[in-house]
């Protein structure tokens, strides 16, 4: 399954660009203008990553990291941060919202897909560790198949059930053996 990116950015040419790159190395894309509606968007696209760019209006790419990193169901999506030369993205800020890395516009295929590489491993990283925070549901316990405790319990089981079957075995035998 292809990994899903909400690209968030009020630039035409950044967003097609944005959308063609990504989509050409087989990611699925999602692409809004604003901050406020990709807010919206996280709930029915259920993205792996968003891109947004960090001077969003309605809401910038700073709030929207700080809100996933606040919101249960959403801490596990990753956050890269786009800036340009002319809008420099302040990494400590972004850090502070919750942004796992910044990238810079226009965006170069070399570098989006290093940055979305690494991040997409933290994601998977973040969701096999259940790094949902405190209040969250503990992750099921699976019990690891041990051969020999499992050797012993059928062994205990048979033990109690030999006798029975033995008898059981025993009356089948003498009664197909008595003359019809």
């Amino acid at each position: 399954m292809a990994a899903r990116i909400l690209l968030a950015d009020d630039s035409a040419i950044a967003q097609r660009l944005g959308e063609r790159m990504l989509r050409e190395e087989g990611f699925e894309v999602v692409s809004v203008t604003d901050g406020e509606t990709a807010l919206l968007r996280l709930a029915d696209v259920g993205p792996d990553v968003l891109i947004a760019d960090a001077f969003l209006p309605k809401r910038s790419g700073f709030e929207l990291a700080q809100f996933i990193r606040e919101t249960l169901v959403h801490r596990h999506i990753g956050v890269l941060l786009s800036g340009s030369i002319t809008e420099p993205v302040d990494a400590e800020k972004a850090s502070a919202a919750g942004a796992d890395g910044i990238v810079q516009k226009p965006f170069s295929v070399a570098s989006l897909l290093e940055a979305l590489t690494a991040l997409l491993d933290r994601v998977a990283e973040r969701r096999l560790a259940g790094e949902f925070g405190a209040d969250a549901p503990p992750l099921p316990v699976i019990p690891v198949a041990d051969e020999e405790r499992i050797r012993a319990a059928v062994t205990v089981a048979l033990d109690e059930a030999m006798p029975q079957m033995v008898e059981l075995i025993t009356r089948e035998v003498l009664r197909n053996l008595r003359p019809a």
